[in-house]
């Protein structure tokens, strides 16, 4: 049996940056609409069975009102919290009862969740809001397809995925979090509305990867080196308040900030970089998730073995080579 996994964040795409900046909401109802579409893609690609994680607003329950896919479409066994913990249980527990790939829709902290649940499976993130580096913006019957060539074995794993790096949050040499794209210290002792838009509370910046085309914190090492998700390296950025360097990078969706850069440094995996200021907090890929107390040791260090992502445009070229999707008349 191949058994792909479905993860949808229904508080995906509503958070403070529709305030504070200039991103659009993505209501739950298109959603509903991408799932149809990944149910439809799934099955067309011979997946024999979906799980999926229960939420609160159905948004899988919804998409199977307008559709009557051949194959079984279950929600794992799971209590409903309505935080990430949802996202973080349900896809240990899909990796648990055999799915061969997650898809996962949301923004970069809806595929982090996941990735602290398993990092085994294949991952096809899908975004589902406008301030993200990790999920992919594409077609959800397209990604269907790609996804379930993988979930059902027709083609290797290891030629339609690329390795992603991530790093890991220490506190006194335990690993307490993860981050996939950024982890940025934050100058504060108060989680607040978590968003970061206030870079001169930033004294530190880290990223598994950074572009000049990326929105977010990555765009501003983005704006110095580029570092591809699948590099084995990451980058350190040291910011000043007075300095003879700055970066101007759009950090949020109609949002810049002009960064005055004093140092940068190339991470090397399994280095530990140290955490320069206590009490604070660290955000995780955009979020201050992770409380610094006094007196205690922080860390940031690369890891290569993060998660395996679904390539779809690699996936389904060599579909096309290996004639998948040919029949003959």
């Amino acid at each position: 049996m191949s058994i792909a996994a479905i993860l949808a964040n229904p508080a995906s795409g509503k958070d403070i940056r529709r305030l504070v900046a200039h991103g659009s909401v993505f209501d739950n109802q298109e959603k509903v609409r991408m799932v149809r579409r990944l149910i439809l893609g799934l099955e067309r690609s011979g997946v024999t069975k979906i799980l999926y994680m229960p939420d609160g607003y159905a948004i899988i329950p919804r998409a199977l009102n307008a559709i009557s896919p051949s194959i079984p479409v279950k929600a794992v066994e799971m209590p409903i919290r309505n935080n990430q913990t949802d996202t973080t249980i349900a896809a240990g527990i899909m990796e648990t009862l055999g799915a061969q790939c997650l898809i996962v829709l949301g923004g970069d902290g809806t595929s982090r969740a996941a990735c602290k649940g398993t990092v085994a499976l294949p991952i096809l993130p899908l975004s589902t809001g406008t301030n993200n580096v990790f999920p992919m913006m594409g077609e959800a019957t397209v990604a269907g397809m790609a996804a379930g060539l993988v979930a059902s074995g027709q083609l290797p794993r290891e030629a339609c995925c690329t390795k992603s790096c991530m790093f890991d949050i220490l506190i006194d040499n335990k690993i307490v979090d993860i981050a996939l794209v950024d982890a940025a210290v934050y100058d504060d002792v108060f989680l607040a509305s978590r968003a970061v838009w206030h870079m001169e509370k930033v004294p530190q910046l880290f990223l598994t990867r950074c572009s000049a085309s990326s929105i977010g914190l990555s765009a501003i090492g983005g704006q110095i080196q580029e570092i591809r998700p699948e590099d084995p390296k990451g980058l350190a950025i040291t910011i000043g308040k007075e300095t003879p360097v700055s970066v101007t990078a759009a950090i949020a969706p109609g949002m810049f900030a002009d960064v005055p850069i004093a140092g940068v440094s190339e991470m090397a995996p399994g280095t530990v970089f140290p955490v320069s200021v206590t009490p604070s907090l660290i955000a995780v890929d955009g979020e201050r998730e992770v409380e610094i107390p006094i007196g205690a040791r922080a860390g940031i260090r690369l890891n290569t073995d993060g998660p395996m992502v679904i390539d779809v445009h690699k996936t389904m070229d060599l579909a096309r080579q290996e004639g998948l999707f040919r029949h003959a008349l």
